[in-house]
């Protein structure tokens, strides 16, 4: 199966049940499949006329009650980041899926890149927070996905799956789970009378219930400040109340978002840090080193945002020399590494930009 595809498949094992979307390389086959699958199973495929409207359909789908994703890459997802805002502050889940291309603008439409990673962190205006997850093979194109709408609907929040275009484009062979194999989560519902329903009362979990467009519960969603009603509140003291909550409850339970593997990393005097498809390269590098006698491994950021700052830590710290590859040209995540391990740490950068992927004799080389 392709990389594309699988995300499609986990996503409808998922629950999916709405995908509005406009092609753009190299995501294309996900709307190919999506517009194939959707009405099969019950579900609404929309081909919308821009990026902009794609992620609005998304958000209303989802406030109406459906699983809804949406997919595109570098330039679309710029589209679509004043309504993930919307998103956010709505604590509205839904999945966008950004198949990473190099840029800037049209730039190289159909080779690979990781280059979006600061805009997915940062994408939106003022202070917020979202889940981004990468996956380096095929079955982690399914799982992930899966897993990326577990969090959208468990914590009401936008998730983001952000594999680069090697890993869309990528064929392997793994085993499709069967129905209840793996968990799927809902949103938690209300279940008290509708006339005391508060839509943004979070319970302990930091969490609060989610009714549905349509069913008895009549409530309003806003961009603008707003208090456990709903409705608009330029108090300051609701202001500060309202951003820190939609930080706090992503911060409660980061780790069981935070994901990551390690291959061969406890007793690495080398550790690669990596993503995507750097992946592949950079354990590749890592059996070499070994084979000479060098102690290698790596560390791979499954869940890139919020960042793995407890096992860079935890790992990057009993290293002698840190490795990051990347398909950009500043370090976009070496950055957040060298923020973690100090100014200190012998932090080497490995980066690409002209759209070819980093092979691990590019890395090799940087060690050498």
């Amino acid at each position: 199966m392709q990389g594309n595809q699988a995300m499609s498949e986990g996503a409808i094992y998922a629950g999916a049940k709405f995908f509005a979307g406009y092609p753009i390389t190299p995501s294309s086959e996900i709307a190919e499949e999506c517009s194939k699958v959707m009405l099969k199973i019950g579900g609404v495929y929309m081909q919308m006329e821009d990026e902009i409207a794609s992620i609005a359909a998304v958000i209303g789908a989802s406030l109406a009650g459906a699983k809804a994703f949406t997919a595109t890459s570098g330039p679309g997802f710029s589209l679509m980041q004043e309504n993930l805002g919307l998103a956010v502050m709505g604590e509205v889940p839904c999945v966008v899926i950004d198949v990473q291309r190099r840029g800037p603008s049209t730039g190289l439409s159909t080779k690979p890149a990781q280059g979006d990673i600061m805009q997915l962190r940062w994408g939106r205006h003022g202070d917020q927070s979202v889940i981004a997850l990468c996956p380096a093979t095929v079955s982690e194109c399914f799982f992930m996905t899966v897993k990326a709408f577990n969090f959208a609907e468990k914590f009401r929040v936008p998730v983001i799956m952000a594999p680069d275009e090697i890993i869309g484009h990528m064929r392997e062979n793994f085993s499709l789970p069967t129905p209840g194999e793996v968990e799927v989560i809902d949103r938690k519902k209300p279940s008290g009378s509708p006339e005391n329903y508060l839509p943004f009362a979070a319970d302990k979990d930091g969490v609060a219930p989610l009714a549905s467009y349509g069913s008895d519960y009549v409530f309003h969603v806003s961009s603008s400040m707003h208090g456990p009603d709903g409705c608009s509140n330029n108090d300051p003291a609701n202001a500060a109340w309202r951003v820190a909550q939609l930080h706090r409850k992503i911060e409660m339970h980061r780790d069981e978002i935070v994901i990551t593997k390690t291959f061969s990393a406890e007793d690495a005097e080398i550790l690669l840090i990596a993503f995507g498809a750097t992946t592949r390269s950079s354990r590749a590098a890592a059996l070499e080193l070994r084979k000479r006698g060098v102690r290698a491994g790596v560390l791979q950021l499954i869940t890139l945002w919020p960042f793995a700052d407890k096992e860079v830590a935890s790992l990057g710290g009993r290293a002698k020399t840190v490795i990051v590859p990347e398909m950009n040209y500043g370090g976009q995540m070496a950055g957040e590494v060298q923020k973690v391990l100090g100014g200190g740490a012998d932090i080497r950068r490995v980066n690409s930009y002209n759209g070819e992927i980093i092979t691990p004799q590019d890395i090799l080389k940087a060690i050498r």
